[in-house]
């Protein structure tokens, strides 16, 4: 994943779990939007994101997560 804003996103997607997906015009995914995190991370305690062909676990995006 790189670096990118979501005002660069010229195409949208939803993940299985329902996140809104991000992709700038070159097809790189530039956003995601977690829907309803604090709900997921009290009933689940974990929030999955399924991107294609890649599945991303919150904890591998500690770094770049921000707290709502």
């Amino acid at each position: 994943m790189r670096n990118g804003t979501s005002s660069a996103a010229v195409d949208w997607d939803e993940s299985p779990e329902g996140h809104h997906l991000r992709y700038g015009a070159d097809g790189q995914l530039v956003g995601i939007t977690i829907v309803n995190a604090r709900w997921l991370l009290e009933q689940d305690g974990t929030i999955t994101v399924t991107l294609p062909q890649i599945k991303v676990e919150a904890g591998d995006l500690e770094g770049v997560l921000t707290p709502a």
